[in-house]
């Protein structure tokens, strides 16, 4: 395989706190392209706070979070670098369809106009939504609205993607199709990582960290 990308993403003793709980303790983590790793836990145990601090959302008590040896100490740092992030739930805009909230995604990271048509009916296409462009958040389903926002960052072509709970609205057809969505974007070369508490969802990754009340330990390791 030929990496799409090149650098990998670290964490260097990376610790979160929110006033004297800590959402993370200390973690040394790194990833290179063509990595999908899953992230599992109970909720509360740290999970999306990991992605955040990935994303440049929080900023770490301690340690820096790095991409292809930049750091990232802000959301704007890592929309720069290429790192993209579903939140749970999607966030998507109730005012615009499907399409349009693929298309302003590519737009707000300067995608060239002229191909955002294209990449944005692809994205939909590969979530299984070709026909629902058109809608509004309100007229699709959860499952539906949650394969909108998952192409949304599909659709960028990402160095990173973090996505939070991609299939938890989601019946076994569809979160085959999301995972093997997924999967295709590391054997592109990007990294990949999924949060969630579905042990369906995290067997195609090729390693599982497990977080509770913000401590790490590998289930399954990285090669």
């Amino acid at each position: 395989m030929t990496a799409r990308f090149e650098g990998s993403l670290d964490l260097s003793g990376v610790e979160v706190r929110y006033g004297d709980k800590v959402g993370l303790a200390a973690l040394d983590l790194s990833l290179t392209p063509g990595t999908m790793l899953a992230v599992t836990g109970s909720s509360g145990s740290g999970k999306s706070t990991l992605l955040w601090a990935l994303a440049g959302a929080v900023r770490p008590a301690t340690g820096h979070v790095s991409l292809g040896g930049e750091t990232v100490v802000s959301r704007h740092d890592a929309s720069r670098l290429g790192i993209a992030l579903m939140t749970q739930g999607g966030a998507l805009v109730s005012t615009l369809t499907a399409g349009e909230n693929v298309s302003v995604g590519l737009l707000s990271q300067g995608a060239d106009p002229a191909d955002v048509p294209g990449r944005a009916a692809d994205a939909l296409l590969t979530v299984g939504l070709g026909e629902e462009g058109t809608h509004l958040p309100e007229e699709l389903s959860g499952g539906q609205q949650q394969r909108a926002a998952i192409a949304v960052v599909l659709a960028l072509r990402a160095r990173v993607l973090l996505v939070d709970e991609p299939t938890s609205e989601l019946d076994a057809v569809n979160r085959q199709r999301i995972l093997a969505a997924l999967r295709a974007e590391a054997s592109a070369g990007a990294v990949v990582v999924v949060a969630t508490h579905d042990p369906e969802a995290a067997a195609p990754a090729d390693g599982e960290l497990r977080l509770d009340e913000g401590v790490a330990t590998w289930v399954r390791p990285v090669p």
